[in-house]
This record gives C-alpha cells, sequence and structure tokens, in this order.
C-alpha cells in the first residue's frame, strides 16, 4: 500500500521533470553552448527585419530606468543585443542577472510594448558568422552576473548599455559610441536626485565613465530597422 501511495507522486515528479528537459534541450542542445546559432527561420510573429546582433531599445517600467530617461534626455532607458539562436530570436540584457529573454517576452515588458531596432550600417559585411559568434564567445563571460545599479566600468557586474558597448569593443572590433562621465548628464532632476542619493549618498562618482542607451541609439553607426513607437 506504501509503494502505492509514494508511487504516482514519484511518476508524476518524474515527468514534470523530463518535460522541462525537453524544452530546455530544445533551447540549449547537449553539448552545446548556449551562443552558438543554429538554423535560419525566424521566430513566428515577429519582423522579418530583424537580424543577429542588432540592438533593441525600449522604455521600462521603473524609478530607475524612468531617472535614466530623464538624466538622458531620452526615450529609452533600456536595451539589448538580439542573438539568433538554435532558430529563436532572443534579446541578451544585462538586469538581475544578465540573461537572454526570447524576444517578444522582452518586447511584452517595455512600456506599450514599443522598442526600436537599430543596426550597424554595414553589418552586411562587417557582422560575419565568425565575428557574430566572437561576439557570442564574449558574452558567455556575464551571462548569470548581477546588474550595476551603480554604473561602475567595470566587468564585476554590469548595466544594458555597458553590455552592449563591451560586446561590440570586445568582440567585433566596432566602438559605438564614445563614452562619457556622469556628470556629463542631467543630474538636477529630483527625480534622478533621488536615485543617485539612494545609490551613493553624498559621493556621487561623478568622473565614472558610463555609456546610455541614448549614446548608443544615437550612433553614427547604426541605422533604425524597426521602430514601433
Amino acid at each position: 500500500m506504501k509503494k502505492k501511495k509514494y508511487l504516482i507522486p514519484a511518476i508524476s515528479f518524474l515527468l514534470s521533470f523530463c518535460c522541462a528537459l525537453y524544452i530546455t534541450m530544445q533551447v540549449f542542445p547537449k553539448n552545446q553552448n548556449p551562443f552558438i546559432a543554429s538554423g535560419t527561420k525566424e521566430t513566428t510573429g515577429l519582423p522579418e527585419k530583424i537580424q543577429d546582433g542588432d540592438i533593441i531599445f525600449q522604455t521600462s517600467e521603473s524609478p530607475q530606468c524612468e531617472a535614466v530617461r530623464i538624466a538622458t534626455n531620452s526615450k529609452f532607458s533600456h536595451c539589448g543585443i538580439i542573438y539568433k539562436i538554435n532558430e529563436n530570436l532572443f534579446v541578451f540584457e544585462a538586469v538581475q542577472p544578465v540573461k537572454l529573454t526570447r524576444l517578444d517576452d522582452w518586447i511584452a515588458h517595455g512600456r506599450n510594448q514599443n522598442y526600436m531596432v537599430k543596426r550597424l550600417k554595414n553589418a552586411a559585411k562587417v557582422l560575419t558568422p565568425d565575428t557574430l559568434q566572437k561576439m557570442k564567445d564574449y558574452s558567455q563571460q556575464f551571462m548569470g552576473k548581477e546588474y550595476d545599479a551603480f554604473f561602475e566600468w567595470t566587468d564585476t557586474r554590469i548595466y544594458c548599455s555597458e553590455l552592449i558597448w563591451k560586446i561590440y569593443k570586445n568582440g567585433a572590433n566596432i566602438q559605438l559610441s564614445k563614452l562619457q562621465q556622469l556628470k556629463d548628464f542631467n543630474l538636477t532632476d529630483e527625480r534622478v536626485e533621488k536615485i543617485l542619493k539612494e545609490r551613493y549618498g553624498n559621493d556621487i562618482p561623478l568622473e565614472e565613465k558610463v555609456v546610455s542607451p541614448s549614446n548608443l541609439a544615437d550612433s553614427d553607426l547604426l541605422v533604425t530597422v524597426v521602430d514601433t513607437y
């Protein structure tokens, strides 16, 4: 009788485990680097214009993102890099923690589900399969790292626009924009001041190197391919 009592839960657990394992292997097959792309099929229901290596921007709903938008005088507060992996489109993004998010889920998180996609002007020539794979290989070191709420220019923790800037610089040898200092942004708005006070107290690192989503969005090296705003 006891065997029967515990047999059903055990079978249920085993079936659930197998289903989860199957789904995981469809996205990240055994012995495959999660950043290795294969196949050419586009994600269903999303614009066919979107390609491997594109950069996507949105406005997120949070006090910090609102402060970023105000400080940089931009409608964008979050961004990520699009990777095609096993016939699916993902956004590699620096949130908590740094992770891959399915593109349709990423879009759903933005304000009014609006987004803009930008691409390197000479992407067809520069972003070869080998270069894209170098970018993905470089990206691996950041997977699972903590989000950098202090916007420090280190690799210990990392924020969204810093992640993209470093991937392009170190994976493709392309500097998408010049770096700025924290003091270059609009820090006088009370909403920005509040976030800065929470983060740094009275010791704000005004000379810290930074790159914002707006710096990337305004880059002369990029061209807009999708804009739903």
